[in-house]
């Protein structure tokens, strides 16, 4: 229901009904999945290069509470305006990346000092995951279908709603035990999380499957946007819940 609201069909934001209308102009190049992946590997690049300058930082005694702040900050509004104005996606993408490298860089560094190795090993679980959810969809293990979508989108748009919700009682210094805590409803629901940011890789190969060869090539830079969106999100999760699992037990 929220998302229909926004007319999304997807859900990740990068793969609406917005992007995907026919484009106004015509070009001979159009989208591939060549030219998808080396952009995909472009973007990843900038990524870990701002994430390891952040980790070196914080290991260096640095107060790198800033840089994290900032680069989510700095994400969240080049979301925006890639939302809005997606011919400013190959300008605004990595400039995204590189401040989404600083937000990745700072939480990765805390949650390493407090339990070593965990961020490699969530970047080892989210790498797996998404080979393992793309061989499904190749091998057409699981069908994206209509109801499969709508049920992607609905949990997606739920856990959107609870994440917001509970961001606002955080910033009024009210506890949030459901996403904060390691209670066993905790664990649950980061784990229904993580289990919904997988399948929505799925849906984020459908729409790119079905839109190669079709559009122009510049759409390749909100394909690459929609997939790193997902990735991150996966990777959040991910160590949230190996942090969650590991202070439980």
């Amino acid at each position: 229901m929220f998302m229909s609201v926004f007319g999304l069909r997807t859900s990740n934001p990068a793969f609406n009904r917005y992007f995907w209308k026919k484009p106004n102009y015509f070009s001979k190049a159009k989208m591939s999945i060549g030219g998808i992946l080396l952009k995909s590997l472009l973007i990843l690049s900038l990524v870990v290069l701002t994430a390891s300058y952040t980790w070196h930082l914080f290991f260096s005694g640095v107060n790198t509470k800033w840089h994290t702040a900032v680069g989510m900050f700095v994400a969240i509004i080049c979301s925006l305006f890639i939302s809005f104005k997606h011919s400013a996606a190959k300008y605004l993408l990595p400039i995204y990346s590189l401040a989404k490298g600083f937000f990745l860089g700072g939480i990765s560094a805390i949650a390493h000092q407090r339990f070593p190795n965990l961020p490699f090993q969530a970047i080892g679980v989210t790498i797996v995951t998404f080979f393992v959810m793309f061989l499904l969809y190749k091998w057409k293990l699981i069908r994206v279908t209509k109801e499969f979508r709508t049920i992607i989108i609905t949990a997606t748009a739920s856990i959107f709603i609870f994440y917001f919700i509970g961001w606002i009682l955080w910033f009024l210094n009210i506890d949030v035990p459901y996403l904060w805590g390691t209670s066993w409803f905790a664990i649950g629901f980061n784990v229904v999380a993580a289990i919904v940011a997988s399948f929505s890789l799925l849906l984020d190969f459908y729409y790119i499957d079905k839109q190669v060869g079709r559009y122009p090539k510049e759409r390749e830079w909100i394909a690459t946007w929609g997939l790193l969106i997902t990735l991150i999100w996966l990777y959040v999760e991910v160590l949230r819940l190996l942090k969650k699992l590991t202070i439980r037990f």
